[in-house]
């Protein structure tokens, strides 16, 4: 339970979201805890994402961490993990930035936290799926969590999803710093790590929407390099 003291951290890595970020920060601070705040972490963007995310830190319980480029999602994430850390987070949330995570959802992924040390916003689970995407983008995400979790020998459903909740003692085992994979493979990587290191997954379903406004992110590139890192993790030792 979080609460006093406690607190859930939303980080919200970003780039060129101007058309999504302000409506998305609000609604997701409708549906998380009543102390919750919200970590943006934007990597300069040039249609002024940052600019509006500064914006709503003076209306809002939001921090923005700004970066002095486009370095990545995965590094986005592990700075903004960091960051909210040292900020005594309890609870840490993450997700697109785009809507393709319904934020009422977060409700649901704080309240499973009460039952699980990582809770995952599953897909591929019953009661889950995804609508706007054509066959071949179904085919690559859906072929990539099966490819992930037979090549690793772990029982998660969606593993290369982006909507998770992770209580501290998750982030301070994983070991962040010795975390290299990108896109993808990050995904994959944060939960094989959770539970190389002994702590409960639990994926609860999810209905995954494409993005409102905006491009996608998506390239050949960060498919290509899950393909070849995934079989890597198998390195990973339990502690």
């Amino acid at each position: 339970m979080v609460s006093g003291e406690d607190q859930a951290w939303l980080v919200l890595p970003t780039f060129n979201e101007a058309g999504n970020l302000e409506p998305l920060v609000r609604e997701a601070l409708a549906n998380l805890p009543p102390n919750a705040r919200i970590l943006i972490v934007d990597d300069n963007s040039p249609d002024g994402t940052g600019e509006i995310a500064d914006r709503l830190a003076a209306e809002l319980p939001v921090e923005v961490l700004h970066r002095s480029g486009k370095q990545g999602l995965a590094s986005a994430y592990i700075a903004g993990f960091k960051h909210v850390l040292e900020r005594r987070a309890e609870l840490v949330l993450q997700m697109d930035a785009d809507f393709s995570h319904d934020p009422r959802d977060l409700r649901r992924l704080v309240e499973a936290s009460e039952r699980a040390d990582l809770v995952l916003g599953s897909r591929y689970v019953p009661g889950g799926g995804v609508t706007d995407w054509g066959q071949i983008r179904r085919g690559i995400s859906r072929g990539g969590s099966a490819y992930a979790r037979l090549t690793l020998g772990i029982d998660v459903q969606d593993l290369t999803g982006g909507f998770k909740c992770f209580h501290r003692r998750v982030l301070e085992a994983i070991d962040l710093d010795q975390i290299s994979s990108q896109g993808y493979a990050f995904q994959v990587e944060t939960t094989y790590r959770a539970l190389q290191a002994g702590f409960k997954v639990l994926e609860i379903p999810i209905v995954f929407r494409d993005r409102r406004v905006g491009e996608s992110k998506m390239s050949r590139a960060i498919v290509l390099e899950a393909a070849w890192r995934v079989p890597l993790l198998r390195a990973v030792r339990k502690p």
